[in-house]
């Protein structure tokens, strides 16, 4: 593929004019669409039990299929997973499970993990269950790959058309496979991303829109040891710097992390590459090291005092654009920045330089929802244009209301998620709404929980803007407050002012919260993880601003009436996030979807443990004294 030119890389313009096809004219596509997934499913026991009865209008389905989530869908995924082989949820057989690792919140369940290779957030869900790391099966069909490759397809056309790939090359793809196992009816359940990456039709399918990685399979598959995977990633990139024309991560969460350990073990990556012997102390992986050691061989001094040289440069500059400096073919760097992942894009672009910096789609477990169709717009402003041939989508009106409600958008206000939902062409531009997907792989009129504004739209389809997953609660709830995952976002940006006007290098490396009710009155706990060194006074006012920065009008008054105690800012030692992630892997997490949750809740008494255990200093805020 390295001889490839860009024009016999991608057939990207007639990819685009069949994008422009199908969005000309959404509301018929998307008609078309709902009637070939009820034809095809007419007879499942979901529908009929529903009295659907082979009708396939709108309306009719609508009527007679009620909003559903992942807890009344459950049972029925539960039996397939078991062996039923009935048809149960779809006529075609569900051919695996996509696992949804969870943790147990007050009152819902956060689900951490588990996105599509090509997705963008990470939901929240209500869920009965009871037990900490509790698995949730998701289905998962070819119908589902093949979508998925689909918007892949036209995602790529877009990007290759801004960021054209003259040559061919590589990608440095920071990416990670899970754990399989086979459920009690015989299906392979792993992630979502590893059901991609594992389909004997990926790599085909891929072979025309992506570049080959640097890694062998093994660095994504083989390792038990995600530090070693990671290493290895590294070791690979450094041996083909000067084909690299795309650095990719699942989040940029995995980007910052995987040049955090570049900070620290280049100088053990240049050894290797001078003495062409993989590290045994880093990587212990038989497989592993069979597959690497042969890449790495023989040794390559000139190499390795050149990654030295730029390293060390690098160094000097605090690592900023230390990513064109390794890899200076390097196009874009291309992740998940939108939602909370936000928080890390000025970290990325500190490592990223002047390379552009690209949001990936959006999508989730369940399915695809939009392709980035501009991926020269930077993340902040990024945008998603749903694709209208691959579900049935439609959007529940969020309106506001003070008193009840529990989604958030941009401006931190509680909305009511009860109004009637609406068709795709029907939504309004500024408004904003959750989103309800009828897929191929059996999920009908599912609430994935997320809140997404209309931007615009391209053609007749909405362009989305990713706001923040809770529309069905909120994260932060002590007496009548309630502050979702945005809100603490909000809340953290607005105090890190502070921190950057006395010195613009340090910064909040990583945070998450707490509802503290271990006592009474209970009381917000925010974590932070520094990149260096502050004053006390200073820290003081950024925890008087957290608190002033939590305008929801029941926090407010509670704290205002001491209903609430005053907020407790924890200010925790370098590399306390890392050791959380340490944790979730351990409860069989999978580190290409790690996304750690804004807020902890006091049932994940593991996490609260490590947070607690690596804090080194403790404000409480005077901000209502």
């Amino acid at each position: 593929m390295s001889g490839k030119k860009a024009s016999e890389f991608s057939n990207e313009e007639e990819v685009i004019a069949e994008f422009d096809r199908l969005t000309r004219n959404a509301a018929t596509v998307q008609r078309e669409t709902l009637r070939r997934i009820l034809d095809e499913n007419a007879a499942v026991e979901y529908l009929q039990r529903h009295g659907l009865a082979g009708r396939t209008d709108p309306d009719t389905f609508r009527a007679c299929v009620p909003l559903a989530t992942h807890d009344d869908l459950e049972p029925y995924i539960v039996r397939v997973a078991d062996g039923d082989t009935s048809p149960v949820l779809t006529a075609k057989p569900i051919t695996s499970i996509s696992l949804r690792f969870v943790l147990i919140r007050h009152r819902f369940q956060y689900c951490v993990l588990l996105l599509l290779s090509l997705a963008l957030p990470i939901h929240v869900h209500r869920s009965s269950g009871t037990t900490q790391g509790k698995r949730k099966y998701l289905p998962f069909n070819d119908e589902l790959f093949k979508l998925t490759m689909h918007v892949y397809r036209t995602s790529f056309a877009f990007r290759n058309r801004a960021f054209p790939v003259e040559g061919g090359g590589k990608a440095l793809q920071f990416v990670y496979g899970s754990r399989q196992f086979t459920t009690k009816g015989g299906l392979t359940a792993a992630t979502a991303t590893t059901h991609l990456y594992r389909n004997e039709g990926y790599k085909a399918a891929v072979r025309d829109i992506q570049l080959p990685c640097c890694s062998p399979d093994e660095v994504v598959f083989v390792a038990a040891d995600f530090a070693q995977s990671l290493y290895c990633h590294l070791l690979c990139g450094l041996l083909f710097a000067g084909e690299v024309r795309s650095v990719f991560a699942m989040f940029g969460h995995n980007l910052v992390l995987a040049f955090q350990t570049l900070e620290r073990v280049w100088e053990e990556l240049c050894h290797d590459i001078r003495h062409g012997a993989l590290s045994p102390a880093r990587v212990t992986e038989p497989a592993l090291r069979r597959a690497v050691s042969a890449l790495l061989a023989p040794p390559n001094p000139a190499l390795a005092d050149e990654v030295a040289r730029r390293c060390a440069e690098a160094g000097l500059r605090d690592w900023r654009g230390v990513v064109p400096a390794l890899w200076p073919n390097a196009r874009y760097v291309h992740t998940i920045v939108t939602g909370s992942m936000e928080h890390y894009v000025r970290k990325i672009r500190h490592y990223a330089g002047g390379l552009p910096l690209v949001a990936m789609d959006y999508g989730a477990s369940e399915g695809m929802v939009g392709a980035n169709v501009e991926p020269e717009v930077p993340p902040e402003s990024a945008t998603f244009a749903v694709v209208p041939d691959i579900a049935y989508f439609e959007f529940i009106p969020l309106k506001t209301n003070d008193g009840g409600g529990a989604a958030c958008t941009d401006t931190g206000t509680s909305y009511n998620t009860e109004a009637d939902p609406v068709g795709l062409t029907k939504v309004t531009v500024g408004e904003h709404y959750e989103v309800v997907m009828t897929t191929f792989a059996g999920l009908y009129r599912y609430r994935l929980g997320d809140v997404v504004k209309v931007a615009g739209f391209y053609n007749s389809t909405p362009k989305l803007k990713f706001v923040s997953r809770g529309a069905i609660g909120p994260t932060l709830c002590i007496n009548v407050d309630k502050n979702t995952e945005l809100d603490v976002k909000l809340a953290v940006d607005g105090a890190a002012e502070i921190l950057a006007a006395r010195n613009t290098s340090l910064e909040v490396v990583d945070y998450t919260s707490h509802a503290d009710v271990s006592s009474d009155p209970g009381h917000y706990v925010v974590f932070w993880e520094l990149s260096g060194e502050a004053d006390d006074d200073v820290l003081q006012r950024c925890c008087d601003e957290l608190d002033r920065r939590f305008v929801d009008a029941g926090y407010v008054s509670s704290r205002k009436t001491r209903v609430i105690r005053p907020l407790e800012l924890r200010v925790l030692r370098r590399g306390a996030f890392q050791k959380v992630l340490h944790h979730y892997l351990a409860l069989g997490a999978s580190a290409n979807q790690f996304k750690f949750p804004r807020c902890v809740a006091r049932s994940n008494s593991g996490v609260l443990q490590v947070l607690s255990d690596n804090a080194v200093k403790i404000f409480f805020s005077t901000a209502y004294d």
